[in-house]
C-alpha cells in the first residue's frame, strides 16, 4: 500500500515539477504573422518574395516558433489527422528553409550558396524533428513525399526552396481544415505565370517548369485523377492557355512538352523594397 501510494506521489511530484503539456498549435499562428509581415505577393499573385531583412529583425519569433516544432514528439505526431501532419511538415520545411537562408543573409545571392561541392544546401542535417536530426530532403522526400503516406503531388507547389523559379511562399500558414484549397490554390497561381508556364499554340509546345521534369511521377500516381502528366496540367488548361482551340488541345494532351530552365536566384524582396 505503502509503495502505491508513493509511486503515485512520485509521478504527482513530476507533472507539477514540469508543469502542463502545451498542446501543438495546430493554426500555426505565430509562423503565419511573419508570413503575413514579411511575403510580398506579385501584383499578378502568381509569385512572391521575402522580406529576408525583416525575417532576420523577426529572427527569435522565428526560433520560437522552430522551437515548437522540435517539440512535437513521434506519439503526437502520430495521433494526428493526415491533414494535421501534412500541414505541419510544409510549413515545418518552409520555415526552417528561411532559417537556413538566414544563417548567411544577406551575403548570398542563391541558396545553392549554401551548399558545397560535395554536399547541397538540401542535405544538410541542422535541425531536429520528430526527435531525428534532419535535413530539408529528410522532410520533403523521406517524410512528405514517402511512398504511401500522403501521395500528394501537389506539394510541390506548397514547399518552397527560396528562389525564383520556385512557386510562390504563400502569405498564409498551410492549415488541415483549408489544406485541400490552399494545395490547389498553390498550383493554379504557379500554372497561371505565363514566365514558368504556357502552351504556345504556334509551336505546339507546352513550356513548363523543371519541377514537372524532376518530379513528373508523382503526377502520374492517381491523385484526383492524376494519371500522368498531362492529364494534370489538363485539370488547369484554361489558366495554360487562352483560346477554346488551344485549351482543348491541353485538354487532349495534343502538344509536345518543354522544360524551361530554373531561375535559382534568391526570392528575395529587398530590390523592390
Amino acid at each position: 500500500m505503502m509503495s502505491k501510494r508513493f509511486l503515485w506521489l512520485a509521478a504527482w511530484l513530476t507533472l507539477f515539477i514540469s508543469g502542463p503539456v502545451r498542446a501543438f498549435d495546430h493554426t500555426h499562428r505565430s509562423w503565419n504573422e511573419l508570413l503575413v509581415r514579411h511575403v510580398v505577393v506579385s501584383k499578378e499573385g502568381y509569385s512572391s518574395a521575402v522580406r529576408y531583412a525583416g525575417m532576420q529583425s523577426d529572427r527569435a519569433a522565428l526560433k520560437r516558433y522552430l522551437t515548437t516544432l522540435e517539440e512535437v514528439s513521434p506519439r503526437d505526431y502520430e495521433s494526428w489527422g493526415k491533414g494535421q501532419q501534412l500541414a505541419f511538415l510544409i510549413n515545418a520545411y518552409n520555415a526552417w528553409t528561411v532559417e537556413l537562408v538566414l544563417q548567411k543573409y544577406p551575403d548570398l545571392k542563391s541558396i545553392k550558396d549554401l551548399g558545397s561541392t560535395f554536399r547541397s544546401p538540401w542535405k544538410k542535417k541542422f535541425f531536429t524533428l520528430l526527435n531525428q536530426e534532419r535535413s530539408l530532403d529528410d522532410v520533403e522526400h523521406g517524410m512528405i513525399r514517402a511512398t504511401g503516406k500522403f501521395d500528394e503531388p501537389r506539394i510541390h507547389f506548397a514547399v518552397v526552396c527560396a528562389s525564383i523559379g520556385c512557386p510562390m511562399l504563400q502569405p498564409s500558414a498551410f492549415v488541415a481544415e483549408k489544406l485541400d484549397a490552399q494545395l490547389e490554390e498553390g498550383m493554379r497561381r504557379f500554372l497561371s505565370d505565363r514566365s514558368r508556364n504556357r502552351f504556345e499554340a504556334a509551336s505546339g509546345k507546352m513550356k513548363i517548369s523543371r519541377i514537372f521534369d524532376w518530379y513528373g511521377k508523382d503526377f502520374a500516381q492517381g491523385h484526383q485523377g492524376m494519371t500522368s502528366l498531362k492529364a494534370a496540367l489538363a485539370r488547369h488548361a484554361n489558366v495554360l492557355a487562352d483560346s477554346a482551340t488551344d485549351i482543348k488541345r491541353v485538354t487532349s494532351g495534343d502538344y509536345e512538352i518543354e522544360f524551361l530552365d530554373y531561375d535559382w536566384r534568391l526570392n528575395d524582396a529587398r530590390q523592390s523594397g
